[in-house]
């Protein structure tokens, strides 16, 4: 019987009832685009925080005492210990190895450069000393411990860094030429050096580059645009700077990128200050601290910094982009329970009548507050479905126009709106519900 009078409630009255209902929707879809974008918001946005630049450096322990302003690292490039290259596979096996999205090692080296080779005496090529040529990977398989191939590089890495050509061959005498230093060399010609040109490296500017000395002839790839110092730079294989440095199979610096989640007051503890438990949360955190900490514990006699001003700003957007759509939500939940209660109060003032005859024949307040409030359940559950597929829908075109992918419909969301439609109808019907449970039925039936 109670099922059957609150069927026979829902279906009068169709459009007060649709229009509580469609205000459900509405407030339920807003929710449901709102909450499927800030559940997929962070692993979007950190993929797209990516093109910032590596988020982690890795220099040897050994090194000097760290000279950092601001967040960029004062350190002279070429002072201090080396770092084996046989050690970075490592990377790939531990804890956050997913997270570890790509890294490059690099070497720095002085040079002297020519634009060409002396034909006789008098024909000696312009000479550039204390040049900057920087060694690294722009493409380099590496093989993991497991046999498998990892593909990295600076251009991963750093995917800003622009290049007009292409990036060099890592096994390949070939290098990029920045932007600025391509228009300061001249060819023995006298025009200015271009793609595919020749660029004769000497180890340093002491050599004599007039001496049998056999140099490094790098074919020119591509012209390089950083907006920073890689711009006054020869970019060349790391194989060719080590051979510079005599450093065979060693690195000075290693940039790392990694997925993480913005760091928190938890996060930047002090691990040594931690208990066991709070250790094992925040080790199995993606903080960029924690994967540091893996990181400097898989290569022995490293020191493992955090690019700050990366870091920061990852975890500063993320913020306020989730507190946005936190705000939206908010917004939209108020605004369904505000015309919830409208309808509701309305529908309570039109049905005065019928309410007071169910408590003249027995009723009591319990009984009508009850199916009152199944009735606006049941409308809860109705607009919060409908509302559930209709914010589905623009959270794909939302995901699809920003970030480029749209968020997987959830169980969880489903779940969540669910109950958010049943609290704000609830919320919206309280105060119409406690006044119709508490009628007088003498005084309604008298038409006073």
């Amino acid at each position: 019987m109670f099922l059957r009078l609150v069927a026979d409630s829902f279906t009068r009255r169709p459009r007060r009832k649709l229009l509580t209902g469609a205000a459900l929707a509405l407030g339920m879809a807003v929710a449901t685009t709102a909450l499927s974008v800030s559940l997929d918001v962070g692993d979007r946005l950190a993929q797209e925080f990516r093109s910032l630049g590596a988020n982690l450096v890795v220099t040897p322990q050994a090194d000097s005492l760290p000279l950092e302003i601001g967040g960029v690292d004062y350190r002279p490039a070429n002072s201090g210990a080396y770092l084996p290259v046989a050690d970075l596979p490592k990377l790939k096996s531990i804890y956050w190895h997913n997270n570890i999205i790509a890294f490059a090692p690099q070497m720095e080296v002085s040079v002297s450069l020519a634009e060409g080779l002396p034909i006789a005496i008098k024909e000696l090529p312009t000479i550039h000393a204390d040049q900057k040529l920087i060694g690294t990977w722009s493409s380099h398989p590496v093989t993991l411990a497991d046999g498998s191939s990892f593909v990295t590089g600076i251009g991963k890495t750093n995917p800003w860094w622009r290049v007009e050509g292409e990036w060099f061959k890592d096994d390949a005498k070939e290098c990029v030429i920045g932007r600025n230093l391509a228009g300061k060399l001249r060819t023995p010609v006298g025009s200015n050096v271009k793609i595919g040109d020749t660029l004769f490296v000497y180890a340093d500017s002491s050599i004599n580059p007039y001496s049998r000395a056999n140099p490094f002839a790098l074919r020119i790839t591509g012209i390089l645009d950083t907006d920073g110092p890689e711009n006054d730079a020869v970019v060349a294989p790391l194989s060719i700077a080590q051979q510079l440095a005599g450093k065979p199979a060693e690195y000075r610096k290693l940039y790392v990128s990694a997925l993480t989640k913005p760091e928190d007051n938890f996060a930047r503890r002090d691990p040594k200050s931690m208990n066991a438990d709070e250790f094992e949360r925040w080790s199995c955190s993606p903080y960029v601290s924690s994967i540091a900490y893996s990181i400097q514990q898989a290569l022995p006699g490293t020191d493992v910094r955090v690019i700050r001003r990366v870091a920061e700003g990852e975890g500063n957007i993320l913020t306020h982009v989730r507190t946005l759509l936190w705000l939206v939500t908010f917004a939209a939940l108020l605004a369904a329970a505000l015309a919830v209660g409208a309808s509701s109060a309305a529908s309570v003032i039109e049905r005065r009548s019928e309410i007071a005859l169910m408590k003249a024949i027995g009723a009591g307040r319990g009984s009508v507050g009850f199916l009152l409030a199944a009735e606006q359940l049941l409308l809860a559950m109705v607009g919060g479905g409908i509302g559930y597929a209709i914010g589905i829908v623009l959270a794909r075109v939302v995901g699809e126009k920003i970030f480029g992918a749209a968020p997987e419909p959830s169980l969880l969301v489903f779940v969540i709106i669910l109950g958010l439609a049943a609290g704000v109808t609830m919320l919206g019907s309280a105060i119409p519900l406690r006044r119709a449970a508490h009628y007088q039925p003498a005084p309604i039936l008298r038409g006073e």
